[in-house]
C-alpha cells in the first residue's frame, strides 16, 4: 500500500484506495471526481453570474451532460473493450467495478449541452466557454484519483519525479518488459518505476486554465475557449498518453484510442480556432474601415453645417449692425430736428406751412389779375395801334397840302 517518489524523497508508506462508511466502500478517486465536479460548477454558477448570465441555464445543462456523459463514458469504454462483457452483459451496467472512457463522458456531455441548448433556445458556444473551464477544474482534481488507484502511470522512467509502486499492486495487464528489466526491491517488495501521468496531466491542466482565464479577455469570437480548451487538451492528453502503458486500445494494434482521439481535436479544433479568429480579424477590421469612413462622413457634414452656421451668424451679425447702423441714423436725424425746432408741434407747423403756401398763391393770383386788368389785351392793343397810326398819316398828309 505505499508509494514512493525516491528522487525527492518522499515515501508514503500507507496510501488506501478508499474509506469505509457503514460497511460501504468509497473509494477516494470516486470522492475526488465528485469534489472536483462541485468545485467545476462552483466556477461555472459564479462566472456566469459575471457575465450577468443565467445561472439555472448552466444548471440545468450541466444536469442534462452529466446523464449523457455517464452513457456515453461507459459506452466508449465498452465498445473497445468488448471482449471482457461480451460474455456477461449485465456487467455492462456496474460502473462501480470501473471502466469509463474520459473522451466518451466528454462526447457524450457535448451532446447533452447542444441537445439542451435546442431546446431552451440558447446558444451552445455562448455556455461553452464558461463550461470547459468549470470541467477543466473537474480533471484538475479527478486526474488525482489515479494516484490512489495506481493506474495511468507511465513506462519506466529515472527521472527526477519518478514513482515507485509495489508490483503487486498494479494491474498485471499495464507493466510492460522494461518495467520488469528494471524492479526495485525494498523491505522485500519489488516496486516498478514509472512516470506519474496523473501529476503531469494535473499540472499541464492546471497551466491551461491559467491561460484561459487570461484569454477570456481578447476572445474574438463566441466559443473560442472552448476550442482552445479542446485542442490544446487534446495536446495535453497526446503527450500523455504516449507515455503510459494502460488504457483501451485499437482492437489488434497497441495504438491508444485516446491517443487518436486526442490528436484529433487538437489538429480539427486547432486549425477551427486559428481560422475563426483571423476571419474575425478581419471582419473586426472591415467593421472599422466601415466605422471609419462613417465617423469621416460625420465629421465632414458637422464641418458643413458648422460652416453654414457661421455664414449664419456672419449675415445676421451684418444685419443687426445695418440696423443699428440705421437706427443711429434715425437718432440723428431726430437729434437735427430737434435743434431746428422752433417751439412749434409738428402739425401746427405744417398747418402754418400749409397757410404761408396758400397765403403765396393768393397773392401771385392777385397780382396777376391786376395785371391783366390794367393792361390792354392783344386785339385790343393792335387796333390802337393801327388807329395811331392812321391818324399820323392825315396828320402828314395836311401837313403837306399845306
Amino acid at each position: 500500500m505505499s508509494i514512493r517518489f525516491p528522487n525527492i524523497g518522499i515515501n508514503l508508506s500507507y496510501v488506501g484506495r478508499g474509506i469505509s462508511v457503514f460497511g460501504y466502500e468509497i473509494t477516494f478517486y470516486g470522492i475526488l471526481i465528485a469534489l472536483g465536479m462541485m468545485l467545476g460548477i462552483c466556477f461555472i454558477v459564479l462566472e456566469a453570474k459575471r457575465r450577468g448570465q443565467e445561472p439555472n441555464l448552466y444548471l440545468g445543462m450541466i444536469l442534462t451532460s452529466m446523464i449523457t456523459g455517464t452513457i456515453g463514458g461507459r459506452l466508449l469504454y465498452v465498445a473497445f473493450s468488448w471482449t471482457l462483457y461480451r460474455g456477461n452483459i449485465q456487467s455492462i451496467f456496474n460502473i462501480r467495478n470501473g471502466g469509463m472512457s474520459f473522451y466518451g463522458a466528454l462526447f457524450g456531455g457535448i451532446l447533452g449541452a447542444l441537445l439542451f441548448g435546442r431546446i431552451k433556445k440558447t446558444s451552445f458556444w455562448k455556455v461553452a466557454d464558461t463550461a470547459s473551464m468549470g470541467l477543466l477544474i473537474s480533471q484538475i482534481i479527478g486526474r488525482w484519483g489515479d494516484f490512489f488507484n495506481r493506474e495511468s502511470f507511465g513506462e519506466y522512467t529515472g527521472s527526477y519525479f519518478a514513482m515507485q509502486l509495489p508490483l503487486s499492486s498494479v494491474q498485471s495487464g499495464s507493466v510492460s518488459a522494461l518495467m520488469r528489466e528494471n524492479l526495485t526491491v525494498v523491505d522485500g517488495i519489488s516496486y516498478i518505476q514509472v512516470h506519474p501521468v496523473f501529476l503531469y496531466e494535473s499540472a499541464l491542466c492546471l497551466i491551461l486554465l491559467f491561460f484561459l482565464l487570461a484569454s477570456q479577455r481578447r476572445k474574438k469570437f463566441q466559443g473560442e475557449i472552448f476550442m482552445r480548451y479542446m485542442s490544446l487538451y487534446g495536446l495535453i492528453r497526446c503527450f500523455t498518453e504516449w507515455l503510459r502503458t494502460d488504457g483501451i486500445r485499437i482492437p489488434g494494434t497497441r495504438i491508444s484510442v485516446s491517443f487518436v482521439i486526442s490528436a484529433f481535436l487538437f489538429l480539427f479544433f486547432g486549425t477551427e480556432a486559428l481560422v475563426r479568429r483571423a476571419m474575425e480579424k478581419k471582419r473586426a477590421a472591415a467593421r472599422k474601415r466601415r466605422k471609419e469612413a462613417l465617423y469621416a462622413a460625420e465629421e465632414q457634414a458637422e464641418a458643413e453645417l458648422d460652416r453654414q452656421d457661421k455664414e449664419k451668424e456672419i449675415a445676421a451679425k451684418q444685419k443687426q449692425e445695418a440696423l443699428a447702423a440705421k437706427k443711429e441714423q434715425e437718432i440723428r436725424s431726430e437729434e437735427n430736428q430737434e435743434d431746428d425746432w422752433d417751439g412749434t408741434l409738428p402739425s401746427a407747423r405744417k398747418n402754418r406751412e400749409d397757410a404761408e403756401d396758400g397765403e403765396v398763391s393768393f397773392a401771385g393770383k392777385n397780382r396777376e389779375d391786376n395785371r391783366d386788368d390794367n393792361m390792354p389785351s392783344d386785339k385790343n392793343h393792335q387796333d390802337m395801334q393801327r388807329e395811331n397810326a392812321v391818324s399820323e398819316n392825315a396828320d402828314s398828309a395836311e401837313d403837306s397840302e399845306l
